[in-house]
């Protein structure tokens, strides 16, 4: 029997990454006052969950500033819209194997 979690990706188990990406597949970059109030997060909240999916390298970071406040985007990386299309086909084929 062919093993159906093999393909779920555990950097997209928890809410608020699954969250993230979902947002980013569908954006080509976003802010972080963007994520935080569409995800309703807190900043450090959000910050952990974007650290993560950095070093996972399926998003990019970009710093910069608007006037003189300090402004953050991200943007999914082309590995990262692999991996989570992968992680959805996974997620489809889990549920179509237990349709009976």
């Amino acid at each position: 029997m062919k093993n159906l979690l093999v393909n779920i990706n555990k950097s997209f188990e928890n809410r608020v990454r699954l969250g993230v990406m979902s947002i980013l597949m569908v954006n080509e970059s976003v802010d972080f006052n963007f994520l935080k109030e569409a995800l309703d997060l807190t900043d450090g909240n959000l910050a952990s969950h974007v650290s993560a999916l950095e070093k996972a390298e399926y998003i990019e970071v970009r710093k910069s500033f608007v006037g003189k406040k300090p402004n953050t985007t991200y943007s999914a990386t082309d590995a990262g819209r692999k991996a989570f299309t992968e992680h959805l086909e996974a997620l489809e084929a889990l549920i179509r194997s237990n349709n009976r």
